[in-house]
């Protein structure tokens, strides 16, 4: 398969076919934790607080398989681009080995951690069993995450975005499918409580990996995983996780923050640990499908990139940072249009969805210009400048979101963390776009010293 078209085509129609698959996948695939939080939200308020509290661990398991998968997608499409197949087969086998391995590994932690963990938040005896109950039952599905995403990011690195798209939509449909009658029990199935939502995620999960796996074997692509190409190479191996682990930490860094979040909003009510909780649910909606973009643009960059098409790429970069500015002024208005009614999705407590409703005002004066963290993160990550955009996730999440979030919570109470989300924000999107500009700057110098 002649991979020149992601060079020659028009940047716009080529980026949105690259990104619309990925943007649908990653709406409806945002419905796993979506659907879960809505049928758990009924069984009690103590299930929904026990899944807010798990959802760190399990969003760092998934950034993991997420992250790694980068390292290996930016590898192929670098590859590629620089007309090295054998090279990009080589990248595909020992990327599917050690996300593998990674999987095996974080299953036995995920089980053995999680009590501890939630015992550092909550007090609460039926808070912490149902959150072991659900945890227990999601992290043994760790590995199967591990091999669907590996194979999800090397159908993206070729340009086989639909793939992708029936890949995980069927996983999604299955989850949504599953989970009332898992939760509530239906004709044979007995009522599992949260343990149902647990296992529809999992099986979801493996529907996924199912059409994968299936689909590789039947349909001929041209990246192969290959038994010649087995033995572990120092020099991919390296690439991997210099690009891999910062895209790792890059989306761990959200997890780190919620559980400092947690501990502060704690400290004055357990109903603002609730609505971080619905905040993050509700805001995966627009940044999942912003990272769709960011996955339709990572591997036209890389691979241009790698073709020394520089003008190309700075074209790929703001066209989908406009895009992504656009998704994101649609979540702004719906935040301060219907704040009530979103809330009102997860819990019926009058408390809670007052308290929701001036969190998602406050916070969402940040999502247009988060638009620029998020394109820049994602562009640098192509280039194979993990470090740098991992600075960028360190600088959002922790370096200025969580010392303004406390010191702001003791002047002005949980107020005061929700006003941090939009001052990290605005700081970061500058010191971002800065460092995107150094980079390309940088780039184009060596490339006028090989010249002369």
């Amino acid at each position: 398969m002649d991979q020149t078209y992601m060079k020659q085509k028009p940047v716009f129609p080529l980026l949105m076919s690259m990104a619309f698959p990925m943007m649908l996948t990653m709406l409806v695939n945002s419905l796993y934790n979506i659907v879960d939080s809505m049928f758990v939200a009924k069984i009690s308020e103590n299930a929904m607080a026990a899944l807010a509290l798990v959802y760190p661990v399990q969003n760092l398991i998934i950034s993991i398989a997420v992250g790694f998968g980068v390292g290996m997608n930016a590898m192929i499409a670098l590859f590629l681009g620089a007309g090295k197949g054998e090279r990009a087969d080589a990248a595909a086998t020992q990327g599917m080995i050690l996300n593998g391995i990674h999987g095996i590994i974080l299953t036995i932690a995920g089980i053995l951690v999680i009590p501890q963990f939630l015992g550092m938040f909550t007090a609460d005896r039926q808070v912490i069993q149902m959150g072991c109950s659900y945890g227990g039952i999601v992290f043994s599905f760790s590995t199967i995450i591990m091999l669907s995403v590996t194979f999800e990011k090397l159908y993206q690195a070729i340009g086989k975005m639909m793939l992708t798209m029936i890949a995980m939509l069927s996983g999604c449909i299955v989850n949504i499918i599953l989970d009332p009658v898992m939760i509530f029990g239906l004709g044979s199935v007995p009522a599992m409580g949260i343990k149902g939502a647990a296992w529809a995620t999992g099986i979801g999960q493996t529907v996924t990996l199912l059409i994968f796996a299936i689909s590789y074997i039947k349909y001929p692509i041209p990246v192969k995983i290959r038994r010649k190409h087995i033995r572990l190479e120092k020099n991919i191996c390296t690439s991997f996780y210099a690009i891999g682990i910062p895209a790792t930490l890059n989306m761990a860094l959200p997890s780190l923050l919620i559980s400092v979040l947690n501990g502060i909003l704690a400290a004055f009510s357990q109903s603002y640990v609730v609505v971080l909780g619905v905040y993050y649910k509700l805001q995966s909606f627009l940044y999942l499908p912003a990272n769709g973009i960011v996955q339709g643009m990572r591997p036209l960059i890389s691979y241009n990139y790698g073709a020394r098409e520089e003008k190309r790429v700075e074209k790929i970069y703001f066209t989908a940072l406009g895009i992504i500015a656009l998704i994101m002024g649609v979540g702004t208005i719906l935040c301060a249009v219907i704040p009530g009614q979103l809330i009102g999705l997860f819990t019926e407590n009058a408390d809670t969805v007052a308290a929701g409703i001036k969190a998602l005002r406050i916070i969402s004066m940040g999502f247009v210009v988060s638009a620029v963290s998020v394109t820049t993160a994602g562009a640098l990550e192509a280039f194979g400048k993990g470090i740098q955009s991992f600075a960028i996730s360190l600088l959002r999440y922790v370096v200025i979101m969580i010392p303004v979030a406390f010191f702001l919570s003791t002047w002005l109470g949980a107020k005061g963390v929700w006003h941090g989300f939009w001052i990290s924000e605005m700081v970061t999107a500058v010191v971002a776009f800065i460092i995107y500009k150094r980079v390309v700057s940088s780039h184009a110098d060596r490339k006028n010293q090989q010249l002369s």
